[in-house]
C-alpha cells in the first residue's frame, strides 16, 4: 500500500479510448468495451488496496446517448451485466457502490440493478466506487440552480445564505468529498463536462495509454506523480 500520507482521497477517472483501443486491433468497439470493463474491475480492487477512499468512474455521459443505438444499448448491457458480475465482490471486498446523474432516460432494467447493488452494499465502510451514469456537469449545476431558487421561493433559504456549502450540497456529489486527482486516458486532455464544479482544485492526470491498457502499474504512477506536486488552493510559498 502507498504512503496514506501522500494517497489522493478521491480520484476521478474518465475512462477513455475503448473504441479507438479496438480499432487499433481490429476488433469490434464492443471488444474494447468488454476489455475497459475488465479494468474498471482490477482498478478498483488496487484502489482500495492503496487507500483510496472514493474512486468516481465516467462511465456514460449524457452526450453518449448521441451514440448509434446499437452501441448504447449494448453499453446498457454491459453495465447490467457488470453490476450483476460484480456485486458480490463488492460485498466481500467491503466497497460501497454509488451513482451521480440523472435517472431518465436510463432503462428500467439498469435502475433496478443499480438499486439492487447500492442496497446491499449500503453498510460496507471501505472504498466508495462511485459511478457517473447519464451524467453531464452542466445539466447538474443548472438542476442545483433550480433547487436553490425553489428554496429561496419557498422561504426555506435567503439569498444572502447561498455559499460554496449551500451549492454543493445541491449537487448530485452531495456527501462526496471534490476531487483530489482527475486521470483521463487516452492522452486526450479536456474534462468533457465532468464534475466541472467539483474538479476546481483538483490535480490533472492524461497518461497517453487508451483505458483497456490501463493497469496497475499505470494507476500508482498517477498516485506517484500527484504524490510529488504542490498544491497550494491559492495560496502563495512563504519564504
Amino acid at each position: 500500500m502507498a504512503d496514506k500520507n501522500i494517497v489522493p482521497r478521491h480520484v476521478a477517472i474518465i475512462m477513455d479510448g475503448n473504441g479507438r483501443w479496438a480499432k487499433l486491433k481490429g476488433l469490434p468497439r464492443s471488444a474494447g468495451h468488454r476489455e475497459g470493463a475488465l479494468r474498471v474491475r482490477e482498478i478498483t480492487r488496487f484502489a482500495a488496496e492503496q487507500g483510496v477512499r472514493f474512486l468516481t468512474l465516467f462511465a456514460f455521459s449524457t452526450e453518449n446517448w448521441n451514440r448509434p443505438k446499437n452501441e448504447v444499448n449494448m453499453l446498457m448491457r454491459f453495465l447490467t451485466q457488470f453490476l450483476k458480475g460484480q456485486s458480490k465482490e463488492l460485498k466481500k471486498n467491503n466497497i460501497r457502490f454509488l451513482t451521480i446523474g440523472e435517472k431518465h432516460p436510463l432503462p428500467d432494467f439498469v435502475l433496478q440493478e443499480i438499486e439492487r447493488v447500492k442496497e446491499q452494499t449500503c453498510d460496507n465502510t471501505g472504498l466508495v466506487l462511485v459511478l457517473a451514469l447519464n451524467y453531464g456537469s452542466r445539466q447538474e449545476i443548472i438542476e442545483a440552480c433550480r433547487k436553490i431558487s425553489a428554496s429561496v421561493s419557498e422561504g426555506k433559504l435567503f439569498l444572502k445564505q447561498i455559499d460554496e456549502k449551500v451549492f454543493s450540497k445541491a449537487l448530485f456529489t452531495d456527501g462526496i468529498p471534490d476531487p483530489d486527482l482527475l486521470i483521463r486516458t487516452s492522452g486526450e486532455m479536456r474534462i468533457s463536462n465532468f464534475l466541472l464544479w467539483q474538479l476546481s482544485y483538483a490535480e490533472l492526470y492524461f497518461p497517453k495509454k487508451y483505458w483497456p491498457d490501463f493497469r496497475q502499474e499505470d494507476f500508482k504512477k498517477a498516485i506517484s506523480v500527484y504524490a510529488k506536486r504542490e498544491r497550494r488552493f491559492g495560496k502563495v510559498d512563504v519564504y
